[in-house]
């Protein structure tokens, strides 16, 4: 007769500290408000959307909560996400790389507020939006088939054992 031995899932908290295009440099872009009429520059996001059909669209989102054991990545574009009515909302990010898992010395963990959009670079790993209201509509910009042909998840709790609470 086999026996199993089931290990218990390590939950691991992650603080979350509010996002600034400093803080988040390793991971895209933070795009708050402009003036009409400004020229482009590099603080406008920088889309790399060219390897497909753009969609964007608004996406409704119920009771995320804060954990997570999958993180996810897109090989093939850049992701524009933002939250619509200005709430705030959590993201955690691990910065892009050739390995086909992320680094979780690197997993950090923002709070966006409502006013402004990240812009993911491509290949970079994110779990979420999360959040504590029922639910939460975000605008998202990537290709039409990113979620087919483009979404490469690695899954911490197969892996690692391990699930993150954002915090």
């Amino acid at each position: 007769m086999l026996e199993f031995m089931s290990e218990s899932i390590s939950t691991k908290q992650l603080s979350a500290q509010w996002v600034t295009p400093e803080n988040f440099r390793s991971y895209g872009q933070v795009i708050f408000a402009a003036v009409d009429g400004k020229s482009f520059d590099a603080e406008d996001a920088q889309l790399n959307l060219q390897n497909g059909i753009p969609r964007f669209y608004i996406m409704r989102l119920h009771n995320k909560g804060r954990k997570f054991g999958k993180i996810t990545r897109h090989v093939q574009c850049t992701q524009c996400l933002g939250s619509l009515d200005g709430k705030d909302w959590l993201m955690a990010v691990a910065p892009p790389g050739d390995s086909y898992k992320p680094s979780l010395e690197d997993l950090a963990a923002f709070r966006i507020p409502g006013n402004c959009f990240i812009k993911l670079d491509v290949g970079t790993w994110h779990a979420g939006p999360y959040f504590d209201a029922d639910f939460v509509d975000f605008y998202n910009l990537e290709l039409s088939d990113t979620n087919v042909v483009d979404h490469f998840t690695f899954d911490l709790v197969k892996n690692h054992n391990q699930e993150f609470e954002i915090v």
